[in-house]
C-alpha cells in the first residue's frame, strides 16, 4: 500500500513539474502590462543639429527641465522651451551667443542652441554640424579653447563639455548638475557619442 502511494506521488510530481514548464511564458508571449524593456534603441546618427537638440531634450525628465531659449535672436528662428536652429550668416553673434570660434565659421554647415532662458552662463549649449567629417577633433579643439579662454561676465560657469555624435560636435557649458544632466540624457540618446572634453572651466 505504502509502495503504491509513492509511486502515485511521485507520478502526481512529475505531472505538475511537466504542467508549470509548460506554463512558462515564452520571451515572445509577454503580457502587454509587462514593462518594456526593449526601449528604442539610442540612435546612432544624427540628421541636423536641431534634432540632436530636440532629442535629448525630449529625453529629460519634467523635472530636470529648466526655462531655456532656443536658436538664435532672429523672429524666425527664436523659439520659448524648445531648441531652435541658429544661424551662420553673422559669426560674431554665434561666438558671443554659443561660443563658436568666428574664424572657424566656414568649417560648418548647420548649428542649434539651448539657452539658460535668464544666464546663459548658467547654461549654453550649441550644436554643429562639421562639413569634413575628418577635421571634427580639430574643429571641436577650436571650440574648446575658444570656451575656455572667454572672459566671463555675470557670474561664471563651472563645467564644459565637449561631445562628438558622428560629424556634429555637441559644445556645452554652465552650472556643473545642468551639465550633467545633458550629458546623460545626450549619452542616452545617442549610442555613438563621444567625449571630446568634461572638465571645469576655471
Amino acid at each position: 500500500m505504502k509502495k503504491l502511494l509513492a509511486i502515485l506521488l511521485a507520478a502526481l510530481l512529475t505531472l505538475s513539474l511537466a504542467a508549470c514548464s509548460g506554463n512558462k511564458p515564452n520571451e515572445d508571449d509577454k503580457s502587454s502590462s509587462d514593462p518594456d524593456t526593449s526601449s528604442e534603441a539610442p540612435a546612432a546618427v544624427a540628421e541636423s543639429a536641431l534634432e540632436i537638440l530636440t532629442k535629448v531634450w525630449n529625453n529629460y525628465k519634467e523635472e530636470d527641465k529648466f526655462a531655456i531659449a532656443g536658436g538664435d535672436y532672429t523672429e524666425e528662428n527664436m523659439k520659448t522651451d524648445e531648441p531652435g536652429v541658429f544661424s551662420l550668416e553673422d559669426a560674431d553673434v554665434l561666438d558671443n551667443t554659443i561660443a563658436f570660434p568666428a574664424a572657424s565659421v566656414d568649417k560648418i554647415d548647420d548649428a542649434a542652441a539651448i539657452r539658460h532662458m535668464m544666464n546663459t552662463n548658467t547654461f549654453t549649449c550649441g550644436a554643429y554640424h562639421v562639413k569634413d567629417a575628418g577635421t571634427v577633433k580639430d574643429v571641436a579643439e577650436e571650440v574648446h579653447n575658444n570656451i575656455k579662454n572667454r572672459q566671463w561676465i555675470c557670474g561664471f560657469p563651472e563645467k564644459l563639455v565637449i561631445v562628438t555624435v558622428g560629424d556634429y560636435i555637441v559644445a556645452f557649458f554652465g552650472a556643473e548638475d545642468l551639465v550633467n544632466v545633458f550629458t546623460a540624457n545626450l549619452t542616452a540618446v545617442y549610442a555613438s557619442a563621444e567625449t571630446v572634453c568634461d572638465e571645469p572651466i576655471m
